[in-house]
Order: structure tokens, then sequence, then C-alpha cells
């Protein structure tokens, strides 16, 4: 029996049925066109046979579309009432038993899960989309590739190059796993109700190697936190409070990375970021 998709009249139904009114806080905008939910499928290369972690599967139109490759998901679902009702909608529409594991947990607290998944699929509100997308790339090394739909401002954040306007902390964050680009926009008709903003697919490969070790990460991250704090402003400055103290002392960590105490960190690529710890 072919997996089946759900459509836009059903997914009102099971919300209806459920008592769920979608809300702002949990970014339950419901995307209810197949083209689309198949796009994002398409876009993060979803092979018959791998493991995929959803995040935020809500009423599940995604996880078919997912399903329907011959993948098998284990999703990650905050609000109880949907991680309750996922696995009833896959069985009814042709999921085979075993294809879907349902993880009823908050994504920034779960530290482990079932299946090694390896690429990550996940549709996901602003203000948690990058502390969730950072946490499951930190928490879970065997995922190596993946494709989340964001509002337009943040995934343009996450593949911002140094020196365009948007870069920042969340760039350089996110380029320490891999490289990341802009995969398409997102029509707001596809979904229920229509959002007032503009959505974007971001896609991302791990790269093979690690940039580093743990101790260089979490140093490194603490220097991007502090050199994107006030923006424009001089590395010697910006990036005291973590070297040393004064302008003085950051001035000669930088000079010993190559890197002109001048400078500013929307100029800086992650691997500027990773010689200045390493100097440090």
């Amino acid at each position: 029996m072919p997996v089946t998709l759900l459509g836009a009249a059903e997914i009102r139904a099971l919300a209806s049925e459920l008592d769920v009114t979608p809300t702002k806080k949990l970014g339950q905008n419901f995307v209810v066109d197949a083209n689309s939910v198949r796009r994002i499928v398409q876009v993060a290369r979803v092979q018959p046979g791998e493991r995929v972690v959803e995040v935020g599967p809500g009423l599940g139109s995604l996880t078919l579309a997912i399903l329907e490759t011959g993948a098998s998901v284990t999703a990650v679902e905050i609000d109880h009432r949907l991680a309750a009702r996922l696995a009833g909608t896959a069985a009814a529409h042709g999921v085979a038993a075993g294809a879907l594991e349902v993880v009823d947990a908050d994504a920034l607290r779960v530290t482990e899960l079932p299946g090694d998944p390896t690429v990550l699929v996940a549709n996901l509100p602003y203000n948690v989309s990058v502390p969730v997308i950072l946490h499951f790339l930190e928490t879970f090394p065997a995922i190596e590739r993946g494709v989340v739909m964001v509002q337009a401002e943040v995934g343009e954040r996450l593949a911002a190059a140094p020196g365009s306007k948007v870069y920042g902390a969340p760039s350089v964050k996110a380029a320490w796993y891999g490289p990341w680009r802009l995969a398409g926009r997102v029509s707001r008709q596809v979904f229920w109700p229509t959002p007032n903003v503009d959505s974007v697919l971001v896609a991302f490969t791990r790269d093979a190697q690690l940039r580093g070790s743990e101790a260089e990460r979490v140093r490194t991250f603490q220097i991007v936190d502090a050199a994107f704090q006030q923006r424009r402003k001089m590395l010697r400055q910006a990036v005291s409070g973590v070297l040393g103290g004064t302008a003085a002392s950051a001035s000669e960590v930088l000079e010993r990375a190559g890197i002109a105490p001048t400078a500013r960190g929307e100029e800086l690529g992650v691997e500027d970021f990773l010689r200045i710890a390493r100097a440090s």
C-alpha cells in the first residue's frame, strides 16, 4: 500500500479534531500543499532506507512526504496532542509499522534520538530556529545534511557570507559545521493559516572533517558572540572582554592570529575566528 499525503481539508479536520488553534509561539503554520512538501524532500535528497529526523512535524504533512520515499522518520514534536496523533495519521495513510517513531519533547532538550538519523528536515518558527539547528548539529554528529524551512530573514542569515549585510553570529556558527545555501522560496499560500512573512528553504551539508575540537568550538563561539554583540565595532574593542580584558591584550591575540585589530567581525569567516580562538 503506497503512502498517501494529507490534503488541505484533512489538515483542517485534524486540527479541529485535536482542538488545535495554530499559534505563532509554536510556529504552527501547517503546510497544506502536497507539491511543497515533496519539493522539500527532494531538496533534502532523502533516499529509501535513510533515517530522517523531522523537527516540528505538526499534523504530519511533511512527515508523510518523507515516508513516501521509503525513508524512516524520527519525529520530534513539542505539542503533546500533535505528538500523540501522528502515528495514527501515518498508519491511516499507509505507513508501515516501525517506519515512524515519535519523540514527544522540546527539540532544544533532546539529547538522544532513536535510529541515529543522518538527515535533518524541519519547519521551524522564528524564535527557536537557529538554537534548534545548532543544538542538533552539535548534539547529533551522525546528521550529514538537511533542509530547514524558516522565515526568509533567518534563512538569509544562516546562508550569508562574510561582508554581507545580514552576516552575523548565526552565519558563523552554522558555517562551523559546513556550507549552507538558500535552496528556494516558499509561497505564503502553501501554509494554513497564511503567515505574514516570507519563508525560504536552506540546505546544508556537514563537512567530512571536524573543523576543530569541542573546546575550540566553544571558545570560537564565545569570541563570535563578543564580536557581533556590538556591530561595526573594531575587533580589538569588541572582543576585549574575552581576550584579556583590554584593547591592548586583544590586539596582541589578534595579531598573533594574523587578524588586523582594526578589522570588524562582519569581515571574518569561521576559519578566521578559529585562528583567534587558537591564538588566545
